[in-house]
């Protein structure tokens, strides 16, 4: 069979599934409005698509392995589409959460699902063509997801965000019962289940990912609620660990971190979700609240990063096999740092070809890193855990990606009052500068027929919003500066990976 009407088969559900992660984030005021529920409220949905997603991530391995892969990826796509229409349908905000929490679970297992069936489809030699092509929908979904979101809230209604799953679904379906089909050496079988690590896998990655969704709303460790999400966080992953390594039958293998390149790669799989997820974050939050872009319009300009991916996606799909991909690895992350130091050099007069630029080259440099980091890490990987492998693999860049957002977050506000402080200490009476613009305000403000002490009030206020945004802006410009240097410091890690066999393809089996 044509291993590309494969990858077309298992890329409609993983497109499906990582759209959902960021298409709903636009439309959460119009959710909270339709239910009848504050905005801070209806951020459950998504927190708990994100927590249902993260539990069952790393399981697929173990459920792949129990009930068959198609049977699994039939179910997951299934159980995914229905859920997708039921959330459309959600009368209430309990019963849309509930709907997430449905759609996170069954949409969990499609990622490393469809990665472990492309990994196999190809051979050795083109396993870096396959990984471009679902880099495309890795990379490109959550960056496409706000726009396509705004497009259907503002066109449509907030609904349509979850029904537009459908018609992809059911493709999806039809050529997932056609084409996919279980290797004779994965066949659906009784196994003994890990409740104990069921148990623990659930409670420990749950906590963790609701921490991180809700820590800095209730200011982090001041709020007993993050404090004991933490304890009960690093309780039960540290048992979980300890427990895997002794069992026999294992939920997660985590042996396979024995095997020190993929060890690496999942490392920096992980450090470019923190870096990818809060710089993606962070940049339409920027262009809304300090250059005055419309939601919209603010998701168009985000757009450069999946043009320039989608363009190099199949070119780097290419050059693996010719290059070292280790080399291709490095210039991703050389290019990735660039970028991000070329969006900190940006200010509150920067137009739209400042940001348009950086995000295209940006775009061009994840698909030279994510591409090689996935086919060098998966290399020393036989196929029998091969799903193990890539659920872990892709639960490290989730976590990763919800730490980013996190920390980006936290620190935008915390540098942005900061910064404020340091600033407007030095707006005083005595600074003529400062006194001159407060007087050319005051002056301006009367001409527009305030009376003189209005238009000394409004003259302080604007002031002191110059202030606040020139301080948010020093703000982004640092993380920015410090997402770079991540990206930068760890370039090095690349010499610990081993040169991968057949042009940089995972080897069959070993």
């Amino acid at each position: 069979m044509n291993p590309w009407i494969v990858a077309v088969s298992v890329m409609f559900a993983t497109f499906m599934e990582v759209l959902d992660t960021t298409v709903v984030n636009v439309s959460l005021p119009h959710i909270a409005g339709s239910l009848s529920a504050s905005i801070e409220e209806a951020t459950w949905a998504l927190t708990s698509y994100l927590v249902a997603n993260a539990i069952v991530l790393p399981m697929t391995g173990w459920l792949a392995t129990t009930f068959g892969r198609k049977r699994l990826l039939m179910l997951s796509v299934v159980g995914f589409t229905a859920s997708s229409f039921l959330c459309g349908l959600a009368p209430s905000l309990g019963a849309l959460v509930f709907f997430r929490v449905l759609q996170g679970a069954t949409g969990g297992c499609l990622q490393p699902l469809s990665q472990a069936v492309l990994l196999e489809a190809f051979a050795p030699e083109d396993r870096g063509k396959a990984m471009a092509f679902w880099g495309l929908g890795i990379v490109v979904a959550p960056i496409l997801g706000p726009v396509l979101g705004g497009w259907l809230t503002d066109n449509y209604s907030w609904r349509w965000v979850f029904y537009v799953n459908i018609p992809v679904g059911i493709a999806s379906i039809v050529m997932t019962k056609l084409y996919i089909f279980d290797p004779p050496y994965l066949r659906a079988g009784r196994r003994s289940i890990d409740y104990w690590g069921i148990g623990m896998l659930a409670v420990g990655i749950g906590a963790l990912q609701i921490l991180l969704d809700k820590g800095q709303q209730e200011d982090w460790f001041s709020s007993r609620f993050i404090t004991s999400l933490a304890a009960v966080s690093v309780v039960a992953l540290l048992a979980l660990v300890v427990h895997e390594l002794m069992t026999d039958d294992p939920i997660v293998d985590l042996r396979v971190f024995k095997a020190r390149t993929y060890a690496v790669g999942v490392f920096l799989m992980a450090i470019v979700g923190f870096v990818l997820y809060g710089s993606m974050v962070l940049l339409p939050i920027m262009l809304q609240t300090l250059l005055g872009y419309p939601p919209l319009q603010a998701g168009i300009a985000m757009a450069p990063r999946g043009i320039g991916s989608f363009f190099m996606m199949p070119i780097t799909g290419l050059l693996i096999g010719r290059i070292d991909s280790r080399k291709l690895l490095t210039a991703g992350l050389l290019i990735g740092g660039i970028t991000l130091i070329w969006l900190g050099d940006l200010n509150l007069q920067a137009g739209y070809w400042d940001i348009f630029w950086p995000q295209l080259v940006q775009g061009v440099g994840m698909s030279l890193l994510f591409v090689p980091l996935t086919t060098v890490s998966m290399d020393p990987i036989p196929r029998e855990r091969m799903g193990n492998a890539t659920s872990l693999f892709n639960l490290m860049r989730n976590i990763g990606g919800s730490v980013g957002i996190a920390t980006t977050n936290t620190m935008l506000a915390r540098d942005s009052q900061a910064t404020a402080v340091v600033l407007g200490a030095n707006v005083t009476s005595y600074d003529h500068a400062a006194q001159a613009m407060l007087e050319r305000m005051r002056d301006a403000f009367m001409a527009a027929g305030a009376d003189p002490a209005t238009a000394a009030q409004r003259a302080y206020a604007a002031m002191a919003a110059m202030v606040q945004r020139q301080a948010a802006m020093i703000a982004f410009v640092s993380i920015f500066h410090l997402l770079a240097a991540l990206f930068i410091v760890f370039v090095p890690l690349v010499l610990l990976m081993k040169r991968p066999r057949a042009g940089g393809g995972p080897v069959g089996a070993h």
